[in-house]
């Protein structure tokens, strides 16, 4: 132990019966010490109570965790490019290369980085105390649930944007508007369902369960749900999609049922992400502020770096919505006409 009670390396290398370098590399998530090794190591180094020291790189500036759940989606690189337009130097961790029996709480906060921006598919209860309880300040991006005051957060007003994508195919004139969310427990989903119900219900409208489907944010998902709406015996006129990449699926299933966008069906998307506007149609979409959002988390953790108090509530960016060329008032023939075309096809 040190003169502050804090245990040094060496002791914990001796009683894990390592040598000093191999629980370096632990600590430094290197890939070349075996699962059970680090497992001990791990143990030990929370049984001590260890805390690593706090970084920050040559130039000064802080070195922190951005954790996401993929490196290959639009998604991920639009708020990497957020947080890499703040004065934080990052290291990307992904959860798509998997943590073996180390979860990724562990790994990122054992890592001794200074502090950790959080953008994950689904926060479990256990991960979020750990998270809450750890000394190392950490910020969620996007959250998918509710954090109850015990984590700060940045998110889009998800609501408002499922309400604006809704009231603008009403204004158009569509009455049969269906909407493929994301899961079911996914708290952006939600909100964007429920924006989509207030606007139906602000209209006099009843919400036909048949067009309220789940999906998962992906283009299978919109492509599959898309077709099962177009064998409805009333099918849809327009469609509002919980992500741009599920309504380039939604358009795809209209597509090849031999429909046109927007003649036969309009389509709505969620994120803006680049691929909106260079898809064709160019697709009318609500823009989530993804990079505003990185750069705003990047930001309130410096702030927590930095000595100052944050409030717990969630920050909510304004979402807007962006008219492009897949929407317009529905055909003369309306649904009867969506149906004999899906019929011919």
């Amino acid at each position: 132990m040190t003169k502050h009670g804090q245990p040094t390396l060496g002791a914990v290398a001796a009683e894990a019966g390592v040598s000093l370098a191999t629980v370096s590399k632990v600590l430094n998530d290197r890939v070349d010490v075996s699962a059970g090794t680090r497992a001990r190591v791990r143990r030990l180094l929370d049984a001590h109570g260890y805390v690593p020291t706090v970084h920050r790189n040559a130039r000064g500036r802080w070195l922190v965790s951005l954790v996401l759940p993929a490196l290959d989606s639009p998604y991920a690189l639009e708020i990497l490019r957020g947080v890499t337009a703040s004065p934080l130097d990052v290291v990307v961790c992904s959860l798509s290369d998997g943590a073996g029996p180390t979860s990724w709480t562990d790994q990122v906060l054992g890592s001794g980085r200074a502090g950790a921006l959080v953008v994950v598919p689904e926060l479990t209860d256990p991960e979020r105390t750990r998270l809450a309880g750890a000394r190392t300040p950490c910020v969620v991006i996007d959250p998918t649930g509710p954090l109850d005051g015990v984590l700060p957060s940045v998110g889009a007003t998800n609501r408002a944007g499922g309400l604006a994508a809704t009231r603008h195919l009403l204004d158009l004139g569509h009455r049969r508007i269906a909407v493929i969310g994301g899961p079911r427990q996914v708290l952006c989903s939600r909100a964007r369902i429920e924006g989509y119900r207030a606007a139906l219900e602000s209209r006099g409208l009843a919400v036909d369960p048949d067009l309220v489907r789940p999906g998962d944010f992906h283009h299978a998902g919109g492509f599959a749900q898309t077709q099962a709406l177009l064998r409805l015996p009333d099918p849809p006129t327009a469609v509002f999609a919980g992500s741009d990449e599920q309504a380039l699926g939604v358009v795809d299933a209209a597509r090849h049922a031999g429909l046109r966008v927007p003649d036969d069906l309009s389509v709505v998307g969620f994120d803006d992400l680049p691929v909106a506007r260079w898809s064709s149609p160019p697709l009318t979409t609500v823009r989530q502020p993804l990079a505003e959002m990185g750069r705003t988390a990047a930001e309130m953790l410096l702030a927590l770096l930095e000595g100052e108090q944050l409030a717990r509530r969630p920050v909510e960016l304004a979402t807007s919505l962006c008219v492009r060329s897949s929407t317009a008032p529905p055909s003369d023939g309306g649904v009867g006409q969506v149906r004999a075309r899906v019929a011919v096809a």
